[in-house]
Protein backbone atom coordinates (compact mmCIF):
# COMPACT_ATOMS: atom_id res chain seq x y z
CA UNK A 1 0.00 0.00 0.00
CA UNK A 2 1.47 3.43 -0.91
CA UNK A 3 1.31 6.39 1.71
CA UNK A 4 2.55 9.97 0.74
CA UNK A 5 5.47 10.98 2.49
CA UNK A 6 4.57 13.07 5.44
CA UNK A 7 6.65 15.51 8.07
CA UNK A 8 5.61 13.44 11.87
CA UNK A 9 6.67 15.92 13.64
CA UNK A 10 4.27 18.62 11.98
CA UNK A 11 1.22 16.09 12.36
CA UNK A 12 1.59 15.73 16.18
CA UNK A 13 1.92 18.91 16.61
CA UNK A 14 -1.42 19.71 14.76
CA UNK A 15 -3.36 16.37 15.32
CA UNK A 16 -5.25 16.15 18.26
CA UNK A 17 -8.10 13.63 19.29
CA UNK A 18 -11.55 15.93 19.10
CA UNK A 19 -14.44 15.09 21.11
CA UNK A 20 -17.78 13.40 20.20
CA UNK A 21 -20.34 15.77 18.69
CA UNK A 22 -23.67 13.33 18.13
CA UNK A 23 -25.15 11.18 20.68
CA UNK A 24 -23.95 8.15 21.67
CA UNK A 25 -27.12 5.86 19.94
CA UNK A 26 -25.59 7.26 16.16
CA UNK A 27 -21.71 5.81 17.82
CA UNK A 28 -23.81 2.43 18.65
CA UNK A 29 -25.19 2.18 15.05
CA UNK A 30 -22.06 3.19 13.34
CA UNK A 31 -20.47 0.55 15.67
CA UNK A 32 -22.77 -2.32 14.75
CA UNK A 33 -22.97 -1.10 10.97
CA UNK A 34 -18.81 -1.70 11.15
CA UNK A 35 -19.55 -5.00 12.70
CA UNK A 36 -22.40 -6.20 10.73
CA UNK A 37 -19.76 -5.23 7.47
CA UNK A 38 -16.88 -6.95 8.97
CA UNK A 39 -19.19 -10.16 9.99
CA UNK A 40 -19.94 -10.56 6.39
CA UNK A 41 -16.66 -10.58 4.87
CA UNK A 42 -14.97 -13.21 7.31
CA UNK A 43 -18.27 -15.32 6.85
CA UNK A 44 -18.17 -14.69 2.67
CA UNK A 45 -14.55 -15.57 2.61
CA UNK A 46 -14.80 -18.20 5.01
CA UNK A 47 -17.17 -19.97 2.78
CA UNK A 48 -15.34 -19.61 -0.41
CA UNK A 49 -12.01 -21.56 1.76
CA UNK A 50 -14.17 -24.05 2.84
CA UNK A 51 -15.85 -24.43 -0.84
CA UNK A 52 -12.08 -24.47 -2.59
CA UNK A 53 -10.15 -26.33 0.47
CA UNK A 54 -12.90 -29.12 0.93
CA UNK A 55 -13.89 -30.50 -2.42
CA UNK A 56 -11.02 -31.89 -4.49
CA UNK A 57 -13.13 -30.80 -8.28
CA UNK A 58 -12.44 -27.47 -7.33
CA UNK A 59 -8.51 -27.71 -6.59
CA UNK A 60 -7.68 -26.09 -10.24
CA UNK A 61 -5.13 -23.53 -11.02
CA UNK A 62 -7.84 -20.98 -11.17
CA UNK A 63 -9.46 -21.63 -8.13
CA UNK A 64 -6.21 -21.85 -5.83
CA UNK A 65 -5.80 -18.08 -6.79
CA UNK A 66 -9.55 -17.47 -5.66
CA UNK A 67 -8.46 -19.53 -2.71
CA UNK A 68 -5.31 -16.78 -1.96
CA UNK A 69 -7.61 -14.15 -2.47
CA UNK A 70 -10.15 -15.57 -0.20
CA UNK A 71 -7.61 -16.05 2.89
CA UNK A 72 -6.39 -12.02 2.18
CA UNK A 73 -10.03 -10.89 2.14
CA UNK A 74 -10.32 -13.32 5.27
CA UNK A 75 -7.13 -11.40 6.85
CA UNK A 76 -8.75 -7.58 5.87
CA UNK A 77 -12.29 -9.08 7.47
CA UNK A 78 -10.93 -10.07 11.09
CA UNK A 79 -7.87 -7.67 11.35
CA UNK A 80 -7.91 -4.68 9.17
CA UNK A 81 -11.38 -3.86 8.73
CA UNK A 82 -12.27 -3.54 12.70
CA UNK A 83 -9.36 -1.53 13.27
CA UNK A 84 -9.55 0.84 10.22
CA UNK A 85 -13.61 1.60 10.85
CA UNK A 86 -13.20 1.98 14.63
CA UNK A 87 -10.52 4.84 13.87
CA UNK A 88 -12.76 6.30 11.09
CA UNK A 89 -16.04 6.41 13.55
CA UNK A 90 -13.87 7.63 16.64
CA UNK A 91 -11.62 9.98 14.03
CA UNK A 92 -8.64 9.04 16.72
CA UNK A 93 -6.47 5.43 16.64
CA UNK A 94 -7.55 4.42 20.28
CA UNK A 95 -5.37 1.21 20.12
CA UNK A 96 -1.82 2.20 20.81
CA UNK A 97 1.26 1.84 19.15
CA UNK A 98 1.79 -1.38 18.74
CA UNK A 99 -1.06 -2.50 17.61
CA UNK A 100 -0.48 0.38 15.06
CA UNK A 101 2.90 -1.54 13.89
CA UNK A 102 0.91 -4.92 13.49
CA UNK A 103 -2.03 -2.56 11.49
CA UNK A 104 0.12 -1.15 9.37
CA UNK A 105 1.83 -4.31 8.25
CA UNK A 106 -1.58 -6.37 8.19
CA UNK A 107 -2.70 -3.31 5.44
CA UNK A 108 0.38 -3.55 3.52
CA UNK A 109 0.58 -7.16 3.21
CA UNK A 110 -3.02 -7.72 2.43
CA UNK A 111 -2.98 -4.91 -0.09
CA UNK A 112 0.35 -6.21 -1.96
CA UNK A 113 -1.28 -9.86 -1.76
CA UNK A 114 -4.62 -9.27 -3.21
CA UNK A 115 -2.92 -6.95 -6.43
CA UNK A 116 -0.61 -9.43 -7.07
CA UNK A 117 -3.39 -12.45 -6.43
CA UNK A 118 -5.46 -10.73 -9.17
CA UNK A 119 -2.56 -10.78 -11.66
CA UNK A 120 -1.71 -14.11 -11.46
CA UNK A 121 -5.46 -14.81 -12.48
CA UNK A 122 -4.96 -12.65 -15.05
CA UNK A 123 -1.98 -14.57 -16.14
CA UNK A 124 -3.94 -17.60 -15.93
CA UNK A 125 -6.69 -16.73 -17.89
CA UNK A 126 -4.21 -15.66 -20.19
CA UNK A 127 -2.50 -19.05 -20.62
CA UNK A 128 -5.37 -20.96 -20.69
CA UNK A 129 -7.14 -18.98 -23.54
CA UNK A 130 -3.56 -18.31 -25.32
CA UNK A 131 -1.92 -21.60 -25.62
CA UNK A 132 -4.40 -24.15 -24.25
CA UNK A 133 -1.93 -26.94 -24.58
CA UNK A 134 0.54 -26.10 -22.74
CA UNK A 135 -1.17 -24.67 -20.21
CA UNK A 136 -2.79 -27.96 -19.28
CA UNK A 137 0.60 -29.57 -19.62
CA UNK A 138 2.92 -27.16 -17.47
CA UNK A 139 0.34 -24.95 -15.18
CA UNK A 140 -0.81 -27.44 -12.68
CA UNK A 141 -2.28 -26.99 -9.25
CA UNK A 142 1.09 -27.40 -7.69
CA UNK A 143 3.09 -24.82 -9.59
CA UNK A 144 0.00 -22.57 -8.92
CA UNK A 145 0.77 -23.21 -5.10
CA UNK A 146 4.33 -22.74 -5.61
CA UNK A 147 3.36 -19.30 -7.19
CA UNK A 148 1.30 -18.22 -4.52
CA UNK A 149 2.94 -19.15 -1.59
CA UNK A 150 5.83 -17.22 -3.30
CA UNK A 151 3.57 -14.09 -3.58
CA UNK A 152 2.98 -14.54 -0.18
CA UNK A 153 6.53 -14.74 1.32
CA UNK A 154 7.60 -12.36 -1.37
CA UNK A 155 4.99 -9.79 0.38
CA UNK A 156 5.95 -10.80 3.93
CA UNK A 157 9.49 -9.88 3.25
CA UNK A 158 8.74 -6.98 1.27
CA UNK A 159 6.43 -5.04 3.18
CA UNK A 160 8.73 -5.91 6.67
CA UNK A 161 11.30 -4.47 4.80
CA UNK A 162 9.37 -1.38 3.79
CA UNK A 163 8.02 -0.45 7.06
CA UNK A 164 11.54 -1.35 8.89
CA UNK A 165 13.64 1.01 6.93
CA UNK A 166 11.17 3.75 7.32
CA UNK A 167 11.17 3.43 11.37
CA UNK A 168 7.60 2.15 11.54
CA UNK A 169 8.29 0.03 14.58
CA UNK A 170 10.16 2.61 16.34
CA UNK A 171 7.10 2.94 18.80
CA UNK A 172 6.98 6.58 17.69
CA UNK A 173 3.64 7.08 16.39
CA UNK A 174 1.53 10.41 17.46
CA UNK A 175 -1.24 9.91 20.19
CA UNK A 176 -4.32 8.93 18.62
CA UNK A 177 -3.45 8.43 14.88
CA UNK A 178 -2.17 5.17 13.07
CA UNK A 179 0.12 6.44 9.96
CA UNK A 180 3.17 4.80 8.42
CA UNK A 181 5.58 6.67 7.17
CA UNK A 182 7.04 6.11 4.15
CA UNK A 183 9.93 8.75 2.56
CA UNK A 184 9.61 9.49 -1.24
CA UNK A 185 11.49 7.33 -2.61
CA UNK A 186 9.54 4.33 -0.93
CA UNK A 187 6.82 5.47 -1.90
CA UNK A 188 7.39 5.63 -5.62
CA UNK A 189 8.76 2.39 -5.59
CA UNK A 190 5.54 1.15 -3.70
CA UNK A 191 3.67 3.06 -5.86
CA UNK A 192 5.47 1.02 -8.85
CA UNK A 193 5.18 -2.41 -7.55
CA UNK A 194 2.32 -2.80 -5.85
CA UNK A 195 0.24 -0.21 -8.30
CA UNK A 196 1.19 0.43 -11.40
CA UNK A 197 2.77 -2.88 -12.93
CA UNK A 198 0.55 -5.05 -11.50
CA UNK A 199 -2.46 -3.17 -12.45
CA UNK A 200 -0.96 -2.45 -15.86
CA UNK A 201 -0.45 -6.39 -16.84
CA UNK A 202 -3.67 -7.04 -15.76
CA UNK A 203 -5.03 -4.51 -18.42
CA UNK A 204 -3.22 -5.22 -20.87
CA UNK A 205 -3.38 -9.09 -20.05
CA UNK A 206 -7.60 -9.22 -19.97
CA UNK A 207 -7.43 -7.16 -22.66
CA UNK A 208 -5.60 -10.04 -24.88
CA UNK A 209 -7.74 -12.53 -23.08
CA UNK A 210 -11.21 -10.70 -24.12
CA UNK A 211 -10.28 -10.52 -27.78
CA UNK A 212 -8.82 -14.09 -27.86
CA UNK A 213 -12.66 -14.95 -26.44
CA UNK A 214 -14.00 -13.33 -28.93
CA UNK A 215 -12.28 -14.88 -31.53
CA UNK A 216 -12.97 -18.53 -30.30
CA UNK A 217 -16.18 -17.48 -30.12
CA UNK A 218 -16.55 -16.32 -33.65
CA UNK A 219 -14.30 -19.74 -34.82
CA UNK A 220 -16.49 -22.12 -33.19
CA UNK A 221 -19.87 -20.38 -34.48
CA UNK A 222 -18.34 -20.97 -37.90
CA UNK A 223 -16.91 -24.96 -37.53
CA UNK A 224 -20.50 -25.60 -36.38
CA UNK A 225 -22.70 -24.40 -39.15
CA UNK A 226 -20.09 -26.51 -41.45
CA UNK A 227 -19.42 -29.24 -39.11
CA UNK A 228 -22.34 -30.39 -37.13
CA UNK A 229 -20.66 -33.51 -35.75
CA UNK A 230 -18.57 -31.71 -33.56
CA UNK A 231 -18.32 -33.56 -30.12
CA UNK A 232 -20.73 -31.81 -27.46
CA UNK A 233 -17.43 -32.08 -24.95
CA UNK A 234 -14.95 -30.11 -27.13
CA UNK A 235 -18.07 -27.23 -27.11
CA UNK A 236 -18.79 -27.48 -23.20
CA UNK A 237 -14.97 -27.34 -23.06
CA UNK A 238 -14.46 -23.90 -25.02
CA UNK A 239 -17.76 -23.04 -23.77
CA UNK A 240 -16.37 -23.24 -20.48
CA UNK A 241 -13.11 -21.59 -21.01
CA UNK A 242 -14.94 -18.88 -22.08
CA UNK A 243 -16.96 -18.35 -19.20
CA UNK A 244 -14.54 -18.75 -16.69
CA UNK A 245 -12.50 -15.91 -18.33
CA UNK A 246 -16.10 -13.68 -18.45
CA UNK A 247 -16.67 -14.56 -14.70
CA UNK A 248 -12.91 -13.59 -13.20
CA UNK A 249 -12.89 -10.33 -15.58
CA UNK A 250 -16.12 -9.25 -13.51
CA UNK A 251 -13.97 -9.95 -10.53
CA UNK A 252 -10.69 -8.02 -11.78
CA UNK A 253 -13.09 -5.06 -12.99
CA UNK A 254 -14.58 -5.03 -9.84
CA UNK A 255 -11.19 -5.04 -7.99
CA UNK A 256 -9.70 -2.36 -9.88
CA UNK A 257 -12.67 0.04 -9.68
CA UNK A 258 -12.47 -0.14 -5.90
CA UNK A 259 -8.43 -0.23 -6.02
CA UNK A 260 -8.55 3.02 -8.30
CA UNK A 261 -9.86 5.81 -6.16
CA UNK A 262 -7.87 5.04 -3.13
CA UNK A 263 -4.25 5.06 -5.29
CA UNK A 264 -5.74 8.31 -7.07
CA UNK A 265 -6.07 10.08 -3.25
CA UNK A 266 -2.89 9.00 -2.34
CA UNK A 267 -1.46 11.07 -5.27
CA UNK A 268 -2.96 13.76 -5.07
CA UNK A 269 -3.82 14.69 -1.27
CA UNK A 270 -1.43 14.50 1.43
CA UNK A 271 -2.20 13.63 5.65
CA UNK A 272 -1.83 17.14 6.31
CA UNK A 273 -5.52 18.41 5.63
CA UNK A 274 -8.16 16.96 8.15
CA UNK A 275 -10.64 17.52 4.97
CA UNK A 276 -8.25 15.26 2.49
CA UNK A 277 -7.11 13.01 5.24
CA UNK A 278 -11.02 12.11 5.90
CA UNK A 279 -11.31 11.67 2.43
CA UNK A 280 -8.46 9.01 1.87
CA UNK A 281 -9.85 7.26 5.19
CA UNK A 282 -13.28 6.75 3.15
CA UNK A 283 -11.53 5.67 0.12
CA UNK A 284 -9.41 2.53 1.65
CA UNK A 285 -13.10 1.58 3.49
CA UNK A 286 -14.58 1.56 -0.65
CA UNK A 287 -10.83 -0.46 -0.92
CA UNK A 288 -11.38 -3.01 1.61
CA UNK A 289 -15.17 -3.17 0.79
CA UNK A 290 -13.69 -5.45 -2.12
CA UNK A 291 -13.25 -7.92 0.05
CA UNK A 292 -16.65 -8.20 0.98
CA UNK A 293 -17.97 -8.30 -2.43
CA UNK A 294 -15.88 -10.61 -3.73
CA UNK A 295 -18.11 -13.72 -2.25
CA UNK A 296 -20.88 -12.29 -3.13
CA UNK A 297 -19.78 -12.05 -7.00
CA UNK A 298 -18.94 -16.18 -6.29
CA UNK A 299 -22.67 -16.57 -5.61
CA UNK A 300 -23.92 -14.68 -7.74
CA UNK A 301 -21.89 -15.91 -11.01
CA UNK A 302 -20.36 -19.13 -10.20
CA UNK A 303 -22.59 -22.39 -9.83
CA UNK A 304 -20.05 -24.16 -8.05
CA UNK A 305 -19.72 -22.04 -4.89
CA UNK A 306 -23.72 -22.00 -5.42
CA UNK A 307 -23.87 -25.62 -4.77
CA UNK A 308 -21.29 -26.01 -2.29
CA UNK A 309 -22.99 -23.11 -0.33
CA UNK A 310 -26.16 -25.61 0.03
CA UNK A 311 -23.53 -28.63 0.66
CA UNK A 312 -22.39 -26.36 3.98
CA UNK A 313 -25.63 -25.28 5.10
CA UNK A 314 -27.76 -28.80 4.83
CA UNK A 315 -24.18 -29.94 6.62
CA UNK A 316 -23.77 -32.83 3.89
CA UNK A 317 -19.75 -31.33 3.82
CA UNK A 318 -19.74 -33.55 6.94
CA UNK A 319 -20.79 -36.97 5.12
CA UNK A 320 -18.05 -39.68 4.26
CA UNK A 321 -16.78 -38.84 0.67
CA UNK A 322 -18.46 -35.60 0.37
CA UNK A 323 -15.17 -34.05 -1.37
CA UNK A 324 -15.35 -36.39 -4.21
CA UNK A 325 -19.11 -34.54 -5.17
CA UNK A 326 -19.46 -33.40 -8.15
CA UNK A 327 -20.19 -29.62 -8.07
CA UNK A 328 -19.46 -29.12 -11.98
CA UNK A 329 -21.90 -30.55 -13.53
CA UNK A 330 -24.34 -27.94 -12.95
CA UNK A 331 -21.86 -25.98 -15.60
CA UNK A 332 -22.27 -28.05 -18.31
Amino acid sequence: MNLTAMNQTDVCQEYWCPERSVSLSVYVILYVAAAAVSLLTVCGNLLVIISVSHFKQLHTPANILILSLAVCDLLVGVFVMPFHLSWLIESCWISGSVMCSVFSFVTFQATSVSVHTVALIAVDRFLALSSPFLYSEKISPTVICIATLFNWLFSLFYNFTLLFVNGNFADVTCPGICIASIDGVSSLIDLLFVFLMPCTLIIILYTHVFVIAKKHATAIRALQVHNSTQSSKNRVSDKSERKAAILLGILVLVFLLCLLPYYICTLVSSYDNADRFYVRNVAVIFFFLNSTINPIIYALFYPWFQKSLKLIFTFKVLNKDSSLMNLLQVTE
